[in-house]
């Protein structure tokens, strides 16, 4: 039976809820700060057939490529299983980059497959050549951290993985807070099941992907687009410090849209390549901030997106290239290029945010006396999280400031959780005034964020935006470009350095792009 309009929506919201209900048990349950304030995580179900049937609200570039993840679990040689969990971090066999963990659970509903539940969660350290596995630098996969296929998820996998890497007690938790909410999402589907009989739960899954695919063409149908081309550039890939051309030619036609990334750079030395299923997520993400807010987001907006590339390029890497820079940077920067070459056919995008994630990794070996959680804690200890910028102006309504944008959607770490847990000072949080661009419609201000080191330790910086500043569109002038600053001294977009008690970090974020040219009086 088809769902009518009020079924639709009622089961959408229920599938849904499972999803965040998910979230919230990984949230509440982890110990590290990167999931538990910072929220850097994902959760989602999927049917039977490894399509996405509901997400929560969570990270773009998490969820966009999770489908990739099931696929290379369902094409195990050993099918799937009731009740079995897989772990898997590999970007080349359905990962992102290492540092994401993703767990997958084979629902068992009345002794068969019913469909999987899935969690991803970004760990502040998988092992590889610089505390928190975000190295700057990095010229090949192995240096970044611990690969793992997609595994059957046993104590002895588990206890490999903990062998390898700085923090195994933190990641003991953190992998027992995914294992749970990957119950829960089973729980929830037998719950669902229960009250409406199976074959009606997966009958209304399959409804709401052929509804999102209908209101995602409709969509596409409006939007003319017909050889739409962009370049946009990255800062170097933290080996060479040339740019890095993202070229994209962007076809609608059918309700389809096709984006065809030819032109852009061969795979490069560092580390900011990525699989094409990080591509894929950020022309999902561009085509979901395209579509009315009711569409629900599940595996039917996705059949109406392609993406290809050249096998090798940089969206398209190859094993073994290094790719921890890809999945948070490179991500960006295929969104901004995605929405100016939308902007070039007319259609009402933003202007661009400051188009970088400000990755920074801190990590060492705490001496006695200088420990986490009050102090007195030895051993090895890591620290990352991201930082907020300006957002882009729309035609209709400022930047907002301080947020993460595009690929990102998560939180700050508190001030009172940075300094209880690691041997850090904060010395100054605060927006950086004027940074956005100036405009009928102003973008957002970007953040000041600066670091003090309490101990010695290594730090990772992983950037973009510091040479090129995010554009304004319509007329609206740039967002103002970053900075990394060490003891006074600007670095490089991408850079790892040793730190001494004392030394200073300072981290100006981009301001975002504004809209329209000013108006005589204007002061928005």
């Amino acid at each position: 039976m088809t769902l009518d309009a009020v079924g639709l929506e009622v089961m959408g919201h229920a599938f849904a809820a499972i999803a965040e209900e998910m979230g919230l048990v990984l949230i509440h349950s982890a110990p590290s700060p990167n999931i538990r304030e910072r929220r850097d995580c994902s959760a989602a179900l999927f049917d039977a057939d490894g399509a996405m049937t509901a997400q929560a609200a969570h990270i773009p570039v998490h969820l966009g490529a999770m489908a990739e993840s099931v696929a290379a679990v369902r094409g195990l040689a050993s099918p799937p299983r009731p009740g079995d969990v897989f772990i898997l971090n590999d970007p080349y066999t359905g990962g992102s980059h290492l540092p994401d963990i993703t767990l997958i659970g084979a629902v068992d509903i009345a002794g068969a497959v019913g469909g999987y539940s899935v969690v991803r969660a970004h760990h502040s350290d998988v092992g590889g050549m610089r505390a928190g596995s975000m190295p700057a630098g990095a010229r090949e996969i192995f240096a970044e951290g611990v690969i793992l296929p997609p595994l059957l998820l046993t104590p002895e996998v588990e206890r490999m993985l903990l062998a390898n890497v700085r923090t195994p007690e933190t990641r003991r938790g953190d992998l027992a807070a995914q294992r749970a909410a990957v119950e829960r999402g089973a729980d929830g589907l037998r719950a669902l099941g229960a009250r409406y009989g199976w074959p009606a739960v997966r009958e209304a899954a399959h409804d709401l992907m052929d509804y999102a695919e209908r209101r995602t063409r409709q969509t596409l149908r409006r939007i003319p687009a017909a050889g739409l081309t962009a370049t946009d550039w990255l800062e170097g890939d933290g080996v060479d410090d040339r740019d890095v051309p993202i070229t994209v030619r962007i076809d609608i036609q059918g309700g389809e849209l096709h984006a065809d990334f030819t032109g852009t750079a061969p795979a490069v030395r560092g580390n900011i390549n990525c699989p094409l299923a990080v591509a894929r997520s950020a022309a999902l993400f561009v085509v979901r901030a395209l579509l009315p807010e009711d569409v629900p987001t599940n595996g039917g907006v996705g059949r109406a997106v392609r993406v290809t590339a050249p096998e090798g390029c940089l969206v398209n890497a190859r094993h073994p290239s290094a790719v921890a820079a890809g999945n948070v940077e490179t991500s960006q920067r295929i969104v901004d290029t995605l929405f100016l070459a939308l902007a070039r056919g007319s259609v009402p995008v933003p202007a661009q945010g400051q188009g970088t994630m400000n990755n920074v990794t801190f990590g060492g070996q705490l001496a006695a006396g200088i420990g986490q959680r009050g102090g007195g804690v030895t051993g090895g200890w890591t620290y990352y999280e991201t930082i907020g910028g300006g957002q882009g102006a729309t035609p209709n309504a400022p930047g907002p400031s301080g947020v993460h944008v595009g690929m990102s959607n998560t939180r700050n770490t508190p001030i009172e959780v940075l300094e209880m847990e690691c041997p850090l000072r904060l010395k100054t949080y605060a927006l950086r005034r004027g940074s956005g661009g100036v405009g009928r419609w102003a973008g957002g201000d970007g953040v000041v964020r600066e670091f003090e080191a309490l101990a010695p330790m290594e730090l990772s910086v992983l950037a973009e935006r510091r040479r090129h500043e995010p554009a304004g569109a319509a007329g609206g002038g740039h967002g103002a470009a970053g900075r990394t600053i060490l003891n006074g001294t600007p670095l490089a977009s991408k850079v790892s350095a040793l730190l001494e008690p004392g030394d200073v970090v300072r981290i100006e974020t981009p301001g975002g792009g504004a809209w329209g040219k000013p108006e005589q009086g204007d002061a928005r």
